[in-house]
């Protein structure tokens, strides 16, 4: 379709006439897979770093399976100032604490959570890669 912008005429491509097709994607299908009574992922030892896609261009980027006892806040607050981002911490009953940050912060995350030393580069996982 066309729509005049500032003046200028400019063409734009619907999805449905480039043949393009969005479906649903569900970043935490592979964990829940596993079994009900199967252990979290921190007693597995894996820390999952997943991207969500909000809404349209928006992306959340989500860490999931650190060990319960860290300082989240901390952990927050040095993310947030360190990558330019707007975060937040989750609780899910099934998953426990997530960091939640604006954008997509999988390799800055990655890096961070191995130079800081909280994890090593076997025990992370990043999703969509």
């Amino acid at each position: 379709y066309q729509r005049r912008v500032h003046g200028t005429l400019c063409c734009f491509m619907s999805t449905s006439a480039s043949g393009v097709s969005f479906g649903k994607f569900d970043p935490f299908a592979d964990a829940q897979l596993e079994e009900p009574g199967a252990a979290t992922s921190f007693a597995q030892g894996r820390v999952h770093v997943r991207l969500q896609q909000r809404t349209g261009r928006k992306y959340i980027t989500t860490v999931s399976g650190l060990n319960p006892e860290m300082n989240f806040n901390k952990i927050l607050k040095a993310v947030k100032k360190k990558f330019c981002c707007n975060g937040t911490i989750m609780t899910d009953p099934q998953m426990g604490r997530i960091i939640w940050l604006s954008g997509d912060q999988r390799q800055n995350m990655t890096a961070f959570l191995i130079e800081s030393g909280i994890c090593t580069p076997e025990t992370i996982h990043v999703h969509g890669a």
